[in-house]
């Protein structure tokens, strides 16, 4: 039921997509983008429903106005429907480029503004570098998985540092996001779908420092969201 769902709901919602479209023009970027992310959400936050999955969520009263780079640990499948549904801010998300071949779901990506990878292509990598920045100078958030691929709840991989170029090109504050417990909804469970819970939490905004590498800053972010991930195992292990 909840794979034919994550399929079949944004085909049914194209009419809902092209109205939006037609009303691009009358409104602002924030507000465009809010209009747009009502149907994602409604979509993500029924999956997980479907899925059995509780939620929390804390801290997101560290996003600040206006665009930023959301960047998150990626345990697993159900991390990007997780962050859609309780992340009080629209973003766009980098996707593989063989997305754009599935009809419907590439035309409401596309509106998010997502960013298309060609992972075997490192010409269409760099591009989706400068793509990510562009999104950002036009007033539109994104979130970014700097491990490149999921970890499967077997502890965060090493974070590359392409990320922290994109939001200084990009002129936006760094997000932080702690996610845990998204891989045994899914991942850990030989991929069947099986109710789970998961934690979330935003950490405050931060930019680079002057006299900070790009590779102190990645591992100062890094940190950051390891030891949320611990803190929140903790508390977790406290209710237990």
């Amino acid at each position: 039921m909840t794979y034919s769902y994550i399929i079949g709901y944004i085909p049914t919602q194209m009419a809902t997509l092209r109205r939006l479209q037609k009303k691009k023009h009358e409104l602002d970027t924030a507000s465009y983008d809010d209009l747009v992310y009502e149907t994602p959400r409604r979509w993500a936050t029924n999956i997980l429903k479907k899925a059995g999955a509780s939620v929390e969520i804390s801290g997101t009263e560290h996003l600040p106005q206006g665009p930023v780079l959301l960047v998150a640990n990626h345990e697993g499948n159900f991390d990007i429907p997780v962050l859609i549904s309780k992340v009080p801010k629209p973003f766009g998300f980098l996707s593989k480029v063989e997305v754009t071949k599935i009809p419907f779901i590439a035309d409401w990506m596309t509106e998010m503004n997502c960013v298309f990878i060609d992972r075997s292509n490192r010409r269409s990598a760099l591009k989706s570098i400068e793509d990510s920045i562009e999104t950002l100078r036009n007033g539109h958030s994104l979130l970014l998985f700097p491990e490149g691929t999921r970890s499967k709840g077997q502890g965060i991989r090493e974070f590359k540092s392409g990320f922290v170029r994109v939001a200084q090109k990009g002129g936006v504050p760094i997000v932080p996001i702690a996610v845990y417990g998204t891989s045994r909804l899914m991942e850990q469970q030989s991929n069947r779908i099986k109710p789970a819970q998961v934690y979330v939490q935003v950490l405050p905004s931060i930019s680079i420092e002057e006299t900070e590498s790009t590779d102190e800053f990645k591992q100062r972010i890094q940190h950051q969201i390891e030891h949320a991930l611990l803190e929140l195992q903790k508390g977790e292990n406290v209710y237990d």
